[in-house]
């Protein structure tokens, strides 16, 4: 542990008693300076997360066991993004009303783990508990390829367990789950393909399926009165 975790050490000015000038990452401030200099590269981003892909299948006997998995990796983090997000908008109350984290998560929480907005926020027709988050560019899964043997897998799962941790955090449980859906011919049209990748648009998107605990809905129900 010594050869991988040395000690830390501090130069100090003798005179001054001052640290250096140069600053640890975690010094930083957690607002953003401008720019977009937090960005991570798509394809360290796509590297990585093949091999969180294959750490979890490599240990999943099933599935619904590696999706949920992945959900699992996704969830601590949703509870980081739920807390940064919130410091970095400056935003001194929390969100009471269920459409109100609902566009949170799609809004602001999108631009900031993907740059943009998600594409759509619907509520079901047939069930008042549930709502999806619409995702036509889903990045987790641009570039994973699914086998036949896997048919069914979701590769966007992690970013459901990120949605079920930025919701549990905010006091709204629910159960998030991921779902790849064809895009209908005409559905769905943009000039230039992905506009993240440059590739060609895709033949499939990404539905988080969103259900709500129902004492997330008794509660908003009598915040309606």
């Amino acid at each position: 542990l010594l050869d991988l975790y040395p000690p830390l050490t501090f130069a100090y000015n003798v005179q001054t008693m001052s640290r250096p000038t140069s600053t640890n990452i975690l010094d930083r401030n957690l607002g953003r300076s401008g720019g977009r200099s937090g960005d991570v590269s798509l394809s360290a981003f796509a590297y990585i997360y093949s091999e969180l892909v294959q750490y979890h299948q490599g240990r999943a006997a099933s599935i619904s066991e590696l999706e949920r998995r992945l959900e699992s990796a996704g969830y601590g983090v949703g509870l980081k993004v739920l807390e940064m997000t919130a410091y970095r908008a400056k935003e001194t109350k929390r969100e009471t009303r269920l459409m109100s984290i609902l566009h949170f998560v799609s809004s602001s929480v999108w631009k900031s783990l993907f740059g943009k907005a998600a594409d759509s926020l619907e509520r079901s027709i047939d069930h008042t508990d549930e709502f999806m988050i619409i995702d036509y560019e889903p990045i987790a899964s641009t570039f994973v390829s699914v086998p036949q043997d896997l048919g069914s897998l979701s590769a966007d799962a992690y970013v459901s367990g990120i949605i079920a941790g930025v919701l549990d955090g905010a006091g709204f449980s629910a159960r998030v789950t991921a779902h790849s859906v064809k895009v209908e011919e005409g559905e769905y049209t943009k000039q230039g393909g992905n506009t993240m990748t440059g590739m060609l648009p895709r033949k499939d998107k990404a539905v988080f399926l969103v259900k709500f605990s129902p004492e997330v809905l008794s509660r908003d129900a009598a915040l309606e009165r």
